[in-house]
C-alpha cells in the first residue's frame, strides 16, 4: 500500500476555513480532503467536488430490478409452468406489478447502499488512517496532498497564513485494509 506525505491544518472556525479552501484552490495546491465534525452547506462546491453519480447507479440497479422480476415472471409463469388461471391470459403484467415494484426497489436500494460502501471505503474491519481525531468532535481539518512540485515549507507557511491553528506534515497510507485498531499502539492519547 502506498503511503503518502500530506500538509495537514487544524482550523477552529468554518468561517476561517472556507476562505481558506478557496485560497488553497486558487494557489494551485492538490487538496485531498476537509473533514468537519458537521456537515458544511457549499464546502463541497469550494472543493471543486462533482455532484455524485449515485442516483445514476440506483436507477441502474432499480431497471436491473424490474427486468429481473419480468423476466423471471415471464419465463416461470408462461414458459416453464404455464397453469391457466381462471381463463387469465399466460402474460398478465398487471398481477406481476407488486413483486415487480418490490424487486426494483430492493434492488436499487442494496444496490446503493453497497455502492455507497464500496465508495466511501466502509465496511466492517475497515481501517483508515485519521488526520486528527478531533475531526470528528471540535475542529475543522483540510488536508493538502504533496506532489512532485509541493514545496512542504512554503506550504506549511501558506496554510498558517490561510487561518489554521497546527500545521504539520504526515505520512499516510492512502487507500483502505482489513483489520482492526483493537491489536494496536492507540497514536491518540488524551493530552
Amino acid at each position: 500500500m502506498a503511503k503518502k506525505k500530506f500538509i495537514v491544518g487544524n482550523f477552529t472556525d468554518e468561517a476561517v476555513l472556507f476562505p481558506a479552501v478557496k485560497k488553497v484552490r486558487r494557489a494551485g495546491y492538490k487538496l485531498h480532503d476537509v473533514f468537519t465534525p458537521f456537515p458544511i452547506h457549499g464546502l463541497d462546491k469550494e472543493m471543486g467536488l462533482r455532484d455524485t453519480s449515485l442516483h445514476t447507479a440506483g436507477f441502474i440497479y432499480g431497471i436491473t430490478g424490474t427486468s429481473t422480476a419480468v423476466g423471471f415472471i415471464t419465463w416461470a409463469l408462461t414458459i416453464d409452468w404455464a397453469i391457466n388461471f381462471g381463463g387469465k391470459p399466460y402474460f398478465s403484467l398487471p398481477a406481476w406489478i407488486p413483486v415487480t415494484f418490490e424487486l426494483t426497489v430492493l434492488f436499487a436500494a442494496v444496490g446503493m447502499v453497497l455502492t455507497f460502501c464500496w465508495l466511501c471505503q466502509l465496511a466492517p474491519f475497515v481501517k483508515k488512517d485519521h488526520f486528527n481525531p478531533r475531526s470528528t468532535d471540535d475542529t475543522f481539518v483540510m488536508a493538502i496532498e504533496c506532489t512532485s512540485t509541493t514545496n512542504e515549507e512554503e506550504a506549511v507557511k501558506f496554510l498558517q497564513a490561510a487561518g489554521a491553528t497546527d500545521v504539520k506534515v504526515e505520512t499516510k497510507k492512502t487507500g483502505w485494509w482489513l483489520g482492526n485498531y483493537a491489536n494496536e499502539k492507540m497514536r491518540f492519547e488524551q493530552q
